[in-house]
């Protein structure tokens, strides 16, 4: 494999793991939503 696409594998697991532990605690996820639609 190429370094580039063995990277890119690397940064959407890490990404992939971020959401799921992000899940797991529901304030993170209300917090990060209000934050987003403060933006609008």
């Amino acid at each position: 494999m190429k370094l580039g696409r063995v990277l890119a594998w690397l940064v959407a697991i890490v990404v992939l793991a971020a959401v799921f532990l992000a899940y797991r605690q529901p304030d993170t996820v209300v917090d990060f939503a209000t934050r987003l639609w403060s933006c609008f």
